[in-house]
């Protein structure tokens, strides 16, 4: 997979990378400063964008990130499962079983348009309700 890189000390909240082979999205940062003996160090907060759960590490400054290449696409509701609803992409036609957070389940109609991520390592979430 092609992923571009970057040092810990460079991430930003709202950056996403990947940890432990799922993508996070950066909530918090805290950089501490180089001591006598040692380098930067980076303290990342992240939640993870496909299975919502929260990851706390911390990494040299000097440490390098991936950073998966997120396409975002519109889709069309066809059908509303309890934790994943069918949809059709509306450039390609293609029919699609996306899961969605539960946050979004209430304005998850059938016939409206909903903004889904394609993560390069071929996971699919649906992000917004338009």
């Amino acid at each position: 997979m092609a992923y571009k890189l970057i040092e810990a000390t460079a991430v930003r909240q709202g950056t996403i990378i990947v940890i432990e082979n799922v993508p996070c999205i950066i909530k918090s940062f805290d950089i501490s400063k180089t001591g006598k003996h040692g380098h930067a160090k980076v303290r990342i907060e992240a939640v993870g964008i496909t299975d919502g759960k929260k990851r706390v590490i911390v990494k040299p400054g000097h440490e390098k990130f991936e950073i998966p290449l997120i396409n975002k696409k519109r889709a069309q509701v066809l059908s509303v499962g309890s934790n994943k609803a069918s949809i059709m992409d509306v450039e390609s036609y293609e029919t699609i079983e996306v899961p969605f957070p539960l946050n979004i389940k209430e304005n998850l109609k059938e016939g409206k348009e909903v903004e889904y991520w394609d993560i390069e390592d071929g996971e699919k979430i649906i992000k917004r309700v338009f």
